[in-house]
């Protein structure tokens, strides 16, 4: 079942309007008319913070009727903190303590409300941007940035938290996340996986062979995209014809398109997904419609493709105020609790930043270790190469 709006939005017809598509192209009347149709999201949450129950979420509802108030709360703080520890990360990059960093400024609410709709037996195949994943799964933010520091190759035990490592090959983990799940029907365990992946990704080879593999097998997997809107400075409109979700639907199973920065809708959607998977139903296709409001990386400058106007369109929908909005108008939190996630937020600041610049440097020829289980000789060439490469500016040559 591919879950569409019954409210898709509608081309506003004028005198003008037949003439003009008369004489338009093939390709530019087609890209019109998918987007006319583009349906509208699974809404729990408006952007001002008010419930939303519907015909177009019903099937999704019970998905979160066990949510208290300290749930959203903890939904809150969860977002909060994960803004916070992300924006410190981008700043220790630009005092020149990190290489690198992937922002997930925005996106908040699609990575905390799937995290939380996990199993702790379930696992997860990350991209490089699921920050929020990996807190929900109990990974120390600290253990996040030895990649991007450069002093280790992941820092987490994947076994641990069942969040595997994180990878900078583009789509990859899909493949890696369905073999895993054809595993896990043929062990017989009831468990399920989620792979991440964002617009850009899904226009990769991997991806696809990942969708027509679940498909066949039948394999308990959810595939989560994040559509951010951009892939680097590509535009969805570069990147696809027809809603992204809608994808699914020629690989033969369910494709959902959900608010993206509406954290109930999120976690009711990945629960529903969960569901199926666990019951033997197969694969689903998530696109959780979200908007990635920094840069790509820090090497990015969004600045130079991107209008001010619509990231300040996006911000009016920002997860955190929405689900803040909600909590103070139901009276489900205070300022004090607010006052003091403020507080919580600096002390954990202050604490990434002091593991980070504490971070010790690896043993420089730690690279030819673990390369062969017996050795190589060319490994060992290549160390005593690099060896006396090292020391030639000991010897100040």
């Amino acid at each position: 079942m591919t879950v569409e709006s019954t409210a898709a939005r509608k081309p506003r017809r004028s005198s003008g309007t037949k003439r003009a598509a008369s004489g338009a192209s093939p390709r530019k009347t087609a890209a019109a008319a998918a987007k006319s149709a583009e349906p509208q999201l699974v809404q729990l949450l408006t952007p001002e913070g008010d419930r939303v129950e519907n015909a177009d979420n019903a099937e999704f509802l019970p998905y979160v009727s066990d949510i208290t108030a300290e749930d959203l709360r903890g939904l809150y703080r969860d977002m909060l903190l994960t803004r916070r520890f992300d924006g410190e990360a981008t700043a220790l990059q630009r005092q020149g303590e990190l290489g690198l960093w992937a922002s997930l400024l925005g996106q908040e609410a699609a990575q905390i409300g799937s995290g939380r709709a996990l199993r702790e037996d379930d696992y997860i195949f990350p991209t490089y941007r699921e920050h929020g994943v990996a807190w929900c799964r109990g990974v120390d933010p600290t253990n996040l940035l030895g990649m991007f520091r450069g002093v280790n190759h992941g820092g987490w035990d994947p076994t641990v938290n069942n969040f595997h490592l994180y990878t900078i090959v583009i789509g990859s983990q899909t493949l890696h996340a369905t073999g895993y799940a054809m595993g896990v029907a043929k062990d017989g365990a009831d468990s399920a996986v989620i792979a991440y992946f964002g617009d850009g990704a899904s226009s990769q080879g991997d991806v696809n062979e990942a969708f027509t593999f679940s498909a066949v097998y039948n394999a308990p997997v959810v595939f989560f995209c994040q559509n951010n809107q951009w892939a680097i400075s590509e535009p969805t409109e570069r990147q696809m014809r027809v809603p992204l979700y809608q994808r699914a639907a020629g690989f033969g199973f369910p494709g959902v398109r959900v608010d993206g920065n509406d954290v109930l809708a999120c976690l009711a959607v990945t629960r529903w997904a969960l569901e199926r998977a666990r019951a033997g139903e197969g694969p689903t296709l998530i696109e959780a419609f979200t908007y990635r409001m920094g840069a790509h990386t820090t090497s990015d400058d969004p600045t130079r493709y991107r209008r001010d106007e619509e990231r300040a369109a996006w911000e009016a929908k920002d997860p955190i105020l929405r689900l803040k909005a909600h909590l103070l108008a139901t009276g489900e939190a205070d300022e004090a609790f607010f006052a003091a996630l403020e507080e919580e937020s600096v002390q954990l600041g202050k604490r990434v930043r002091e593991v980070v610049r504490a971070m010790p440097d690896p043993d420089t020829m730690a690279i030819f270790e673990n390369v062969y289980a017996d050795g190589h000789a060319l490994v060992d060439e290549e160390r005593a190469q690099f060896a006396a490469y090292l020391a030639s500016f000991e010897e100040g040559h």
